[in-house]
This record gives structure tokens, sequence and C-alpha cells, in this order.
């Protein structure tokens, strides 16, 4: 599992399979989100800009998972900025 660390609180659909390295174009995310193959919180989310936020969820095709939050550090308590943690 790795972190993709953001400077907002939340960041848009499109730009999370991007900065996974799910797709490699604004145009491809927008054509596989439009084709219903992402889910956002177990539901087909056909939006590009859907913000997602700490405790959201992702899949891409049934097979890439991520949650979205903020980093924690070794306490367990939640700093810095936001993240997608990817499997």
């Amino acid at each position: 599992m790795y972190t993709i660390k953001l400077r907002e609180e939340y960041i848009k659909l499109g730009q999370a399979l991007k900065a996974a390295g799910l797709v490699s174009s604004g145009i491809e995310a927008k054509e596989v989100i439009m084709d219903g193959l992402v889910k956002v919180n177990g539901e087909v989310d056909t939006r590009r800009g859907k913000k997602l936020y700490d405790g959201d969820t992702v899949s891409y095709d049934g097979e890439f998972s991520s949650g979205v939050g903020r980093i924690r550090d070794a306490q367990g308590s939640r700093t810095g900025p936001a993240g997608v943690q990817c499997c």
C-alpha cells in the first residue's frame, strides 16, 4: 500500500485515478468514469469532478481499491495533508 499526499482536504475522482497511475490522462479518466467502471463508496459514480473526502473508498473496474483520508502518524492521529491510500 502507498499514499499519494495531497495539498487540499479532498481530491477529485478523475485526479485520483491519474495520481494513482491508473489512467494516463484526464480524457482517459473521463472515459472510464463515464463507462461506469469506477465506484465511489460501493456505488457507480459518473462524475469526474466528484470530490473524495476522508473515509471515501474508490474501486476501478473491480480490481483497484483505495481509500481517501488524512495521513496518520505512528500514534494513529490524523496529521498532514489528505491522501489517497492505494493497494
